[in-house]
Parts: C-alpha cells; sequence; structure tokens
C-alpha cells in the first residue's frame, strides 16, 4: 500500500515538474538538447572542483534540474551555458565549504592515516592526491568570485565567458584573474610554511 502511494506522489509530482517546464517555454526535446550539450563538461568542471566522479555527477543533475525547474529571464536563455557553469561552479564551490566544515569537525589525521595505508599505488598518485586536496582546501578558503574565475579558466573558459558567468566587464577578467591567483599563491604559500 506504501509503495502505490509512493509511485503515485512521485509520477504526480514529475507530472507537475513537466507542467510546469512547459509553461516556462521548455520542451523534452529543447531541453534535451541543452542536456546533451552541456552535461558531460558539467561533469568535467566539477570533477576537477570536488574531486570525486559520483558527486560531480550528482553537482550536474542539480545544476539541470535548476535549469529545468527554473523561469530564467529573457537575457539567461540566451546564455544557458553561463549560467549553467556559474551555477555549477556555486553548487561545487558549496560543496567543497561542506566537505571542509565536515573535517574541521572530524579527525582527518586518523582518516587520512587510515587511506594512505590501505592505498597499493605508486608515490606519485599519493602526492597527487595530497596535492589535490590541498588545492581543494585553498579554493576553499578564497572569496567565492576568485574561486570561480580560477575554476572557470582552469576548464577552458575564455574571458568572455567568464565575464559573463560572473557579471564582470571583459576587459577587467585579466586583472580579476591575476588578483585571484596571486592570492592562490599567497595561501598556497602559507599553507606549506605552517606544515614546516
Amino acid at each position: 500500500m506504501v509503495e502505490k502511494e509512493v509511485l503515485t506522489y512521485t509520477v504526480t509530482e514529475m507530472a507537475d515538474a513537466d507542467d510546469s517546464a512547459k509553461q516556462r517555454g521548455w520542451t523534452e526535446s529543447a531541453f534535451e538538447e541543452v542536456f546533451v550539450q552541456n552535461y558531460a563538461r558539467l561533469v568535467g568542471v566539477l570533477f576537477r572542483l570536488v574531486g570525486d566522479r559520483a558527486r560531480a555527477e550528482e553537482l550536474a543533475d542539480d545544476v539541470l534540474w535548476k535549469l529545468y525547474r527554473k523561469a530564467l529571464p529573457r537575457e539567461v536563455t540566451q546564455h544557458i551555458q553561463g549560467w549553467l557553469y556559474k551555477t555549477a561552479t556555486r553548487l561545487g564551490i558549496d560543496a567543497l565549504r561542506a566537505r571542509a566544515r565536515r573535517a574541521r569537525y572530524e579527525q582527518a589525521a586518523a582518516a587520512d592515516a587510515e587511506q594512505v595505508d590501505h592505498v597499493a599505488s605508486p608515490l606519485s598518485d599519493v602526492l597527487r592526491s595530497e596535492q589535490c586536496k590541498q588545492v581543494r582546501m585553498i579554493l576553499s578558503q578564497l572569496k567565492p568570485a576568485q574561486a570561480e574565475m580560477l575554476i572557470l579558466r582552469n576548464s577552458g573558459l575564455s574571458y568572455r565567458q567568464i565575464a559573463w558567468a560572473l557579471g564582470v566587464k571583459e576587459n577587467s577578467v585579466g586583472t580579476l584573474l591575476h588578483r585571484a591567483e596571486a592570492e592562490f599563491e599567497k595561501l598556497y604559500r602559507k599553507s606549506h610554511k605552517d606544515k614546516e
């Protein structure tokens, strides 16, 4: 009896979402086209950010679900990719921050020692993994706009795409990017100094 109620609720919820999406102008084929064109790249951007393929896929699904359910202003619909990548990086940064908060409350040292004992890989893989963790931690310490800018640029977006996604002038992207890189480097060097 309960399963039938859950199934009915889920089907009703999906039908409501489809109706509301049609009211906003989404057709199944239009959304499918947006999905096919952007899903793999969104997952790639998020994977580089969060370092977990499954989590990156979940976040990409969340981004596309937000797009599907949201009535976007006309200027955003003309630049859907920018909106998608901006939303993806924000969700990714939020995921990084949540992970950092969890790490502060957990006994990270014991967990890391246990993971290193169980991993049977070459030293270079371990060092790379540690460096990736450190980069993610530093990204979570940056201002969100700086972290977004670094992530978008390292994901291959042009200055124009970054400018649109972050809502800044295209000719200021270089300066802002340089400042973000300098702040990242400062925090990176400080973290190495603190370890010594």
